[in-house]
């Protein structure tokens, strides 16, 4: 039997939003952080570990953080791995306002052949992926300084990722205030 667990990555700078805490800006009336963790618990994820400080007491989640802090997305998968026991996790970035659906393409388990499936929207898109907890974990085991400043390839590029197509709407995260400005000129739809 499959069962999913879920990293959600809410612990960068946020550098182009001028410092600001990113998971918890507002969209659709809802912070980025509560729409991945929604998002996630829908496609049935049992345990959520967000790598972040603790952004809001409220969530029923496992806090992490990567060591040192601000380590980058490979050091924050790392940092979260010891604490998932599922045998699929969820890998989710926290600056998507369209986690909801983005997430529910995800919702199969990993085909046999793979190691896990990301969104592709012309790219990959390996933040927004479902991936096999014991190919993470050998893969991490094989990153040197516990993953920090590590590029993503690093970490999955000798795994046996799928693609799931993905229109790029799905796939616009939130970088800067002018990312903010357009999703939120869209309307409901955006999120």
């Amino acid at each position: 039997m499959v069962s999913v667990d879920a990293i959600l990555l809410a612990g960068g700078r946020a550098s182009r939003l001028g410092g600001a805490t990113k998971p918890l800006v507002r969209v659709g009336g809802q912070t980025l952080l509560r729409t991945a963790v929604d998002a996630v618990r829908a496609a049935g994820a049992r345990r959520v570990v967000v790598v972040a400080p603790v952004l809001d007491d409220a969530l029923e989640v496992t806090w992490t953080r990567e060591e040192p802090p601000f380590g980058g997305p490979v050091a924050a998968i790392i940092a979260a791995l010891g604490h998932v026991d599922a045998t699929e996790v969820f890998v989710v970035a926290c600056d998507l306002p369209t986690a909801g659906p983005a997430v529910a393409l995800l919702g199969d388990p990993v085909p046999d052949a793979a190691d896990g499936v990301c969104l592709d929207d012309g790219r990959r898109q390996w933040l927004i992926g479902r991936y096999r907890a014991a190919a993470l974990r050998a893969a991490a085991s094989g990153v040197f300084e516990g993953g920090r400043d590590a590029s993503m390839r690093a970490l999955l590029g000798g795994l046996r990722v799928e693609p799931v197509p993905a229109d790029p709407a799905l796939t616009r995260d939130i970088d800067t205030w002018e990312d903010l400005r357009e999703v939120a000129s869209e309307g409901p739809s955006a999120t």
